[in-house]
């Protein structure tokens, strides 16, 4: 049974995903068609790549959100395969295209997420790396998304930008599944929260704000304003 309290947290996030919408949608009216082609900050993908990701995105969630609602199984993504050709031919889209794709698919997954009803939300679901996950997951799964990819456009928002709930929160996530490549166990200080988290058996400490520590762990960073050694990441995710 779902409690008053979950229900309420699950609200509120949904209102701070649509929060988060609503600060992305206007930064990328405000690109050209021009803009769309220039590289953002993920290798290997352009501005363009990132929308196409952003609006496919909302409709995998939209697919674990059916599945939860109805009991029927609806993988996120049909295969790695189709995620990644459905990336690269929405793509090179002029911007009048991303935008209403973007807005749409943003609109979709939100009214659906606001219905759905409150004894569906503890059902469980896997996410696209097959991992069991309870429905009450997939509105941070989607906040994720936006905020981080909001960086990943270079338009001039930053991880600065991002809340203190939400970088405590990705810091607490991104601890748990962050692997240095050599194996060294490290601990990450925030020196502006206090947050302190350790991964594997520490043998260094890496200090600095928060917001910083949280780009580094996920690859957003290379970590030049943090203080101490730091440890090779692997890819985050």
């Amino acid at each position: 049974m779902t409690s008053d309290a979950h229900l309420a947290d699950t609200a509120a996030l949904l209102d701070t995903v649509a929060a988060a919408t609503d600060r992305l949608i206007p930064a990328v009216a405000a690109l050209s068609d021009a803009d769309l082609v220039e590289p953002s900050l993920l290798p290997g993908w352009t501005r363009g790549h990132v929308l196409a990701h952003l609006s496919r995105n909302a409709d995998s969630l939209v697919n674990l959100l059916l599945w939860a609602r109805t009991g029927i199984e609806t993988p996120q993504y049909a295969s790695q395969f189709l995620r990644e050709a459905d990336i690269e031919a929405g793509a090179p889209r002029p911007l009048r295209e991303q935008l209403e794709d973007l807005t749409a698919s943003a609109e979709r997954w939100l009214a659906l997420a606001r219905a759905m009803p409150a004894d569906r939300w503890p059902t469980l679901v896997r996410n696209r790396q097959g991992g069991e996950i309870p429905a009450t997951r997939i509105p941070w799964m989607r906040l994720l998304e936006v905020e981080i990819h909001h960086v990943d456009l270079a338009v001039g928002y930053t991880p600065a930008d991002w809340s203190e709930d939400f970088t405590t929160r990705l810091l607490t996530q991104s601890i748990s599944e962050v692997r240095p490549v050599d194996g060294t166990g490290f601990t990450v200080t925030a020196t502006d929260t206090g947050y302190t988290g350790t991964v594997g058996t520490p043998t260094t400490t890496v200090t600095g704000p928060a917001t910083d520590l949280a780009a580094w762990l996920i690859g957003r960073s290379p970590g030049h304003h943090l203080t101490g050694n730091l440890p090779d990441l692997a890819a985050w995710k």
